[in-house]
């Protein structure tokens, strides 16, 4: 056998060696004289079974059998009955002598006997499994026996094998043959080839070779009693032996026996007819069969049913054989999903029923359909993807995320449900770590950046917390351009107060990425601001960032101090908060009701759920992560609908790095600007100290001054707040309200804050009295003396004298042109 074998893989013998298969080991049992071979496909190697039957001599009865049997499987088609895919017949040799073999080849299975060893079910389990597996055969024998007119002749358990996913199917067609009801009276063989069965398996008629009665008696009676033969051997466990053993019945459940004892009736026309046995039996009525019956007719289905179904299906799934579900039902749950029969509370389930699978089979028979299932359109669909996806994002490759989900993920940052907005960002937390350096700095960063002047506060925060968590896989370029214009320019003057805290702490966690230059001159003066933030929180989180970054120029300058130069070019920063843990989400603006005030208090939530770090010590090594509000489970937002306020600052971060403005107008996917929303609530202490920290910007020149707020031109946010005028508010009447007030929020901010208090330009004092005095410098103005006279009064005149002389002229000339159009 060995040397055949050896022969036959190696394509020895005419008609093999363009054979496309590859015959491997045997099976321990087939049915009759076939030889059931394991195999594989020579082109994509997928698995095959092969069925071999040899002969001397051509003509020999086995082989004439068997080549009813090659064209009975080639014709007859049905989803319980084996797939055939090719067949050949060859002279292989064996030793001097030549043999005659005929190759079946089919799609990969199993003898049943084997399958039922290997899965050693019991109890509630095995009934319904084999349950199942009777209703399946009980088909293909109905649609033969019924729809074709055909007689197997042998059901038996040897004639069932069973398929990688758990199905049984019928085979060995040897004797299958028409049913011949026209010949009465004949006295030939309707079955040409019934001396195949074996004797234990014949009806007492057939065993009389009776075929007068037998073709009195309906079609399905001489397979209705194989189907009694294979249950007894289901039950029993052993292979039958005699015909009297059936008369056993110890070992039938009892909800099967009534019916057992129809399919097994001494008169043929009174046994159970294979489709009855379908519909009627009890036994059949089991959670494995209805849930897998379901599942085959989903696409029927309305949506009330499915999403009953589904949510009922975990509980079902945990109650059935752990390897059926996995090998059956998960299967089918997979296919379903992929075309889109399936809702989607049905992806919970996929998951649930992968994670009992080994790391290596998740791979090959979930990610697949969940890679297609980012492409839906259905957003519930989507939804659910990004709300499980912390369950199967670590085994998604790199690439796949780069080339197929992050393209279809990003189409939510701009969705019009603040839902999926939130999600999407969310889920950034898990994916970002796969993005390529391209992906990230091209693409991700964009959005992030409309994200932060979002419409709900709760997105802006969570992206400021974001950026923070992944500012680990930006190179460090990108951290240069992004972070400190992403934390200080919007996050610390955002109006909302969970977002300013977030800024801080995405500042804290991030601290080792900084030049000392940088701390000193951009992030603390910003920080420090917030120490006497409205908000008690964002104080707490100010004076705790403060005394940290401060800890870090000490470190600095006793670096400096002790001549390590080169570790003083750097920040010198030991502690790196932003590696060692991360920053907890913010609250969701999943359950807020509309569109929440951005000057409102801080809310419950953030007020009860926020962890303060404690105090930095005197070493750096002391501070750890500071965590934001109420953690969160790890999903992403949604792409953002800015609000109409924000429409004007949507430009890129690495403008204000570069100084590169030319593509601010078109592309708007940074964050060079300050803060869009407005403020509209009056000047505040705070204020004043934020307009005091920005460079003077340079307006164009009016023709007419006015030396009062009420007749100043329309101009841009930020003259808007003119804090610091020359007719300036003194500090006593602005103390008292600034507890009430919100910082106001600037639109024209620059890198260098120390611009602010730098000695103004010589000649320029009148200047300084002109509309854009709301970017002024001079932080002594809200104390300073109001200006001479003498400079407002040529000032207020002049505007008055302007406006006087056109006002005839005007008038004239409209009395002109009415004179000259009517002809008089």
């Amino acid at each position: 056998m060995f040397k055949f074998l050896k022969d036959v893989v190696a394509g020895s013998g005419s008609g093999l060696k363009d054979f496309p298969y590859t015959i491997g080991e045997p099976h321990a049992s087939a049915w009759g004289s076939w030889t059931h071979h394991r195999g594989a496909s020579k082109d994509d190697g997928s698995p095959v079974s092969i069925f071999s039957l040899s002969g001397s001599n051509p003509q020999d009865r086995h082989m004439v059998a068997g080549r009813n049997g090659v064209k009975r499987l080639r014709t007859v088609r049905h989803p319980n009955i084996l797939s055939f895919l090719h067949s050949t017949e060859a002279e292989v040799p064996d030793g001097p002598a030549i043999k005659h073999t005929i190759y079946i080849v089919t799609e990969p299975v199993t003898p049943l006997s084997e399958k039922i060893k290997e899965l050693n079910l019991g109890g509630t389990q095995r009934d319904e499994y084999f349950a199942w597996g009777l209703h399946q055969i009980s088909k293909a024998v109905s649609f033969l026996n019924n729809d074709c007119k055909l007689v197997h002749g042998n059901v038996c358990l040897a004639s069932v094998v069973v398929t990688q996913t758990l199905d049984w199917k019928l085979h060995a067609f040897d004797v299958l043959s028409e049913f011949d009801a026209n010949n009465e009276i004949a006295s030939s063989p309707m079955l040409q080839f019934e001396w195949l069965v074996g004797a234990q398996y014949k009806p007492l008629e057939l065993t009389k070779s009776d075929w007068a009665s037998i073709r009195k008696s309906p079609p399905w009676a001489i397979d209705s009693w194989g189907l009694g033969c294979l249950i007894h051997e289901l039950f029993s466990g052993g292979k039958l032996s005699r015909t009297e053993d059936l008369r056993n019945i110890a070992s039938i459940p009892k909800s099967l026996l009534p019916d057992y004892q129809k399919l097994l009736s001494s008169t043929p026309s009174r046994r159970m007819n294979p489709s009855k046995l379908i519909d009627n039996s009890e036994f059949f009525q089991n959670k494995l069969v209805e849930t897998i019956q379901f599942m085959e007719v989903l696409n029927l289905k309305d949506s009330v049913e499915k999403d009953s179904f589904f949510r009922k299906l975990p509980n079902i799934a945990e109650q059935l054989p752990r390897e059926i579900v996995l090998k059956k039902l998960l299967p089918v749950l997979a296919s379903a999903l992929e075309f889109g029969s399936a809702a989607a509370p049905a992806l919970t389930v996929l998951l649930k029923m992968g994670s009992w699978l080994p790391a290596d089979q998740f791979s090959t028979k979930v990610l697949p359909t969940i890679v297609k299932l980012f492409a839906s359109n259905d957003r519930a669909i989507r939804v659910s993807l990004l709300q499980h996806i912390d369950q199967f994002g670590e085994s998604l490759a790199s690439q796949t995320v780069d080339e197929q989900v992050f393209p279809h993920v990003a189409t939510g940052f701009s969705d019009t449900s603040s839902l999926l907005r939130e999600l999407t960002l969310k889920s950034m937390l898990v994916l970002a770590p796969k993005l390529s350096q391209r992906t990230i700095s091209g693409s991700l960063l964009k959005y992030l950046s409309k994200l932060q002047v979002d419409e709900e506060p709760a997105i802006r925060t969570n992206t400021t917390i974001l950026l923070g968590n992944i500012s680990t896989y930006m190179n460090d370029g990108t951290r240069k351009r992004v972070l400190i214009n992403a934390f200080t320019v919007r996050a610390l003057r955002d109006t909302f107060p969970p977002a300013r805290a977030a800024g801080i702490m995405a500042l804290s966690v991030t601290s080792s990425y900084y030049e000392m230059t940088e701390i000193a001159t951009r992030i603390l003066p910003n920080i420090v601001v917030l120490t006497f933030d409205p908000d008690s929180d964002v104080r707490t989180k100010a004076f705790q960032a403060t005394d940290q970054f401060l800890q870090i120029a000490k470190q600095h300058h006793e670096k400096l101090n002790t001549g390590d130069n080169r570790a003083a070019e750097g920040t010198g920063v030991q502690l790196k908060p932003g590696n060692a843990s991360l920053l907890g989400w913010a609250m969701s603006s999943i359950t807020q009701k509309g569109k929440p005030s951005d000057h409102g208090p801080v809310s419950t939530a953030n007020a009860s759920n926020s962890q303060v770090s404690a105090p930095p010590s005197t070493t750096s090594d002391t501070h750890s992560a500071p965590a934001a509000y109420a953690p969160a489970a790890t999903s992403n937002s949604f792409d953002q609908t800015a609000p109409a306020s924000a429409s004007s600052s949507m430009d890129g971060w690495g403008e204000l790095e570069n100084g590169n403005q030319e593509e601010n107008g078109s592309d708007n996917e940074g964050w060079d600007d300050v803060d869009p929303f407005e403020e509209k609530s009056p000047p505040s202490l705070l204020s004043n100290i934020q307009a005091a920290q920005k460079r003077p910007v340079v307006q164009p020149k009016q023709p007419i001054p006015s030396s009062s707020r009420s007749n100043q031109p329309a101009a841009p946010k930020a003259e808007e707040d003119a804090l610091w005028g020359p007719t300036a508010v003194p500090a006593p009447k602005i103390a008292p309200k600034s507890a009430g007030i919100k910082p106001s929020v600037s639109h024209n901010d620059d890198d260098d804050l120390w611009g602010s208090i730098a000695a103004p330009q010589p000649k320029s004092s009148g200047k300084a009295l002109k509309p854009a005095a709301a970017n002024n410098d001079d932080l002594w103005g809200a104390i300073a003396a109001p200006p001479p006279a003498t400079k407002a009064r040529p000032l207020a005149s002049s505007g008055r004298g302007r406006g006087a002389k056109p006002a005839q002229p005007k008038l004239g000339a409209q009395r002109i042109g009415r004179t000259s159009s009517t002809g008089m």
